[in-house]
């Protein structure tokens, strides 16, 4: 079995991460916008730091779950940005992981039914293992499986969740929410949507791909998240009133963990509002991402999806880590993906792109890649 280790990163610095002295361009990162090692923009949010506002503002704890004396100022003005955005309530979580397993576990009950994509995030897992509910799981992306088993499954609950990603950190593919949408009010069904990866990152205003396929008002529970493009920490909920009170109320995770300290929540306020009208980041780094999909499938390597996250598919796990080891050399950080997180035989260099990145920055990998493929193909 191939183990895990941590590895002790060093400064960051832009697209650059350093790694054992050695500056790496870092393909491994979630920063999607490029945010959260701009150094420009983090001067200029800290520039209003003052007496009056450092401890309100820029704190560096809470000392207190929301529920006791947590519940800052920042926290209001946060959920009410998020609202006036997705115009609905939002309730704010710690952590993308306590928020799916808080809210999975408080909203269905034992008399209910969740159906989950097979490939849909181990928060998500878990949160469906802590659940008093039933669960199935219908291949990816499947659809046609979904109404099976909807069809045979509905009436036997109360209550039915389809539980999804809109983006898929594996492979970067994309639901089809049209179609799921119509699956759930076919079947009298709750669609509840993780949009953890695309938050920030897709849309018009970066709402995510429910957003960009117009579907905002269709999804009964959206998840997003601040730790990935948008630089910062935390999770939100997008729902109705009701769910919301009743998430307050129920959902351990919230309850029973110390809130998010000011400087964190003042950043993901003040960066979601910046990044609702950063146009320019995110069709570049649409771009960026059609350019290294179509150079990686010119050259013969597999790849899938659509979105900013490209994965090459090299095969054997030993492979994936001695081409991820001379990508290193070479000064670029993608790490390798392995079973068990991916299937058998499918393990990739999972490239992150950042907006931060431009071509000439990632066109050399796609060069050791072409080689690579070259040799195996000899």
């Amino acid at each position: 079995m191939n183990k895990r280790w941590l590895r002790n990163f060093g400064r960051r610095s832009g697209k650059q991460i350093t790694l054992e002295d050695k500056l790496l361009l870092n393909l491994s990162s979630n920063d999607y916008m490029g945010y959260a090692a701009d150094n420009d923009l983090l001067q200029e949010f800290y520039s209003t730091i003052g007496d009056n506002n450092i401890i309100d503002d820029f704190g560096p704890g809470s000392s207190a779950s929301r529920l006791l004396s947590g519940n800052h100022l920042g926290y209001s003005q946060l959920e009410e940005t998020l609202e006036s955005l997705y115009g609905r309530p939002a309730l704010v979580y710690t952590s993308g992981y306590h928020a799916n397993i808080g809210i999975l576990t408080a909203v269905t009950g034992k008399n209910d039914l969740i159906i989950a994509d097979r490939l849909a995030h181990a928060s998500i897992i878990d949160g469906i293992r802590l659940a008093a509910a039933s669960y199935r799981r219908f291949p990816h992306m499947d659809y046609s499986a979904l109404r099976q088993i909807l069809s045979e499954k509905r009436k036997q609950y109360d209550n039915v969740f389809i539980v999804t990603e809109s983006l898929f950190s594996m492979d970067g593919d994309v639901s089809n929410l049209a179609e799921l949408v119509d699956i759930k009010k076919e079947f009298d069904a709750f669609l509840y949507l993780d949009e953890a990866h695309a938050v920030g990152a897709i849309g018009p205003r970066g709402l995510g791909v429910a957003e960009e396929q117009g579907a905002l008002n269709d999804i009964d529970l959206i998840l997003g998240t601040f730790g990935k493009a948008l630089g910062g920490l935390g999770a939100f909920a997008i729902c109705s009133k009701k769910t919301r009170e009743h998430l307050v109320n129920n959902s351990r995770s919230l309850i029973y963990t110390t809130a998010l300290p000011p400087v964190t929540v003042n950043w993901n306020n003040w960066i979601l509002n910046r990044s609702s009208h950063d146009t320019a980041r995110r069709e570049h780094l649409a771009v960026l991402a059609t350019q290294l999909r179509n150079e990686l499938t010119s050259n013969g390597i597999e790849t899938n999806g659509s979105s900013h996250i490209v994965p090459a598919i090299i095969g054997s796990s030993d492979s994936a880590v001695k081409l991820a080891d001379k990508l290193m050399r070479k000064g670029f950080l993608s790490l390798p993906i392995r079973p068990p997180t991916v299937p058998e035989n499918t393990s990739r260099l999972r490239f992150s792109l950042s907006a931060s990145m431009n071509w000439t920055d990632i066109s050399p990998v796609t060069q050791v890649l072409a080689k690579h493929h070259k040799r195996r193909q000899s």
